[in-house]
């Protein structure tokens, strides 16, 4: 009986995992599926698989409307403001691990409300700095407002990888002459790789995936982001549903790729600060 109950167990939960992928893959699927249709196919018979594949839509969409500045300028928003933050990040999170100071305490419980804010409450400060520094629709204005996205997941997940490295390694690389800046950068950032790895992930598909700023402090073509320009091409592909979800397509794959053969390091890298934190 008790057997035949932990099979019902199991089965259970297959069941659960399996409709519920079913849900979260289904409307993915359904969009890159319809991208290689034509608008008739599309009408006339919308869940069927397309008769042939073509990629006549995809050329369309980057060949008009700025489509290709639009993803340039979304990969270098994401790509400088990742590398720049994990240098900042990296080396806060490092001294909160390994230093002690007045205030410490304070001041990472600053970081750590920071959490509990929604970014849209930040709309006015940041629009009222950003206009004051005279970077409204710059390139810089936008990497300076990602740079300050992911502080507080980072600070926590670094401090935590700096922790998980034994207070010893320092200690004879300090008695063997280096420095604190050697000792950074040659002795423990190689060792809290796992940790960079997870937050620079995770930053990149945020700033990847990022609307609401893109949308706020830009206001040319030159400066908008993947993201944003999508809500020109809903209006002007209103009609024509290949070229919308082949736009989709372009924006969301390159997240779901990345993550898809990062997702083993991410999770472990959680994993693990959450019991050495």
């Amino acid at each position: 009986m008790q057997k035949f109950q932990k099979t019902a167990l199991y089965v259970g939960m297959y069941f659960v995992l399996v409709v519920v992928i079913v849900l979260s893959l289904a409307p993915l699927v359904w969009v890159i599926m319809s991208s290689f249709k034509t608008n008739s196919q599309i009408l006339s018979s919308p869940f069927t698989l397309p008769t042939s594949i073509s990629f006549t839509a995809y050329i369309q969409v980057l060949q008009r409307n700025n489509f290709l500045i639009y993803a340039a300028n979304s990969l270098l928003y994401a790509t400088a403001a990742t590398g720049i933050s994990l240098i900042i990040y990296a080396m806060s999170g490092y001294v909160f691990a390994k230093h002690r100071f007045p205030g410490k305490a304070l001041l990472f419980a600053l970081f750590a409300i920071t959490l509990l804010v929604p970014a849209h409450t930040k709309t006015q400060p940041i629009f009222s700095i950003i206009m004051a520094l005279r970077l409204y629709d710059t390139k810089i204005g936008i990497i300076l407002v990602y740079i300050t996205g992911g502080l507080a997941m980072s600070m926590f997940v670094l401090r935590s990888s700096f922790n998980s490295v034994p207070k010893e390694v320092s200690e004879a690389a300090y008695i063997e002459g280096a420095g604190f800046i050697r000792n950074f950068f040659q002795i423990n950032l190689p060792l809290a790789k796992g940790g960079l790895a997870t937050c620079g992930i995770l930053m990149w598909l945020g700033h990847w995936n990022e609307y609401y700023f893109a949308s706020l402090l830009t206001s040319s073509a030159a400066h908008r982001t993947l993201p944003y320009a999508l809500a020109f091409f809903s209006e002007m592909f209103s009609l024509e549903y290949t070229r919308m979800f082949a736009a989709l397509t372009i924006v969301i794959l390159p997240g779901i790729i990345i993550y898809a053969v990062t997702q083993e390091q991410v999770q472990m890298s959680i994993a693990s600060g959450s019991v050495k934190g």
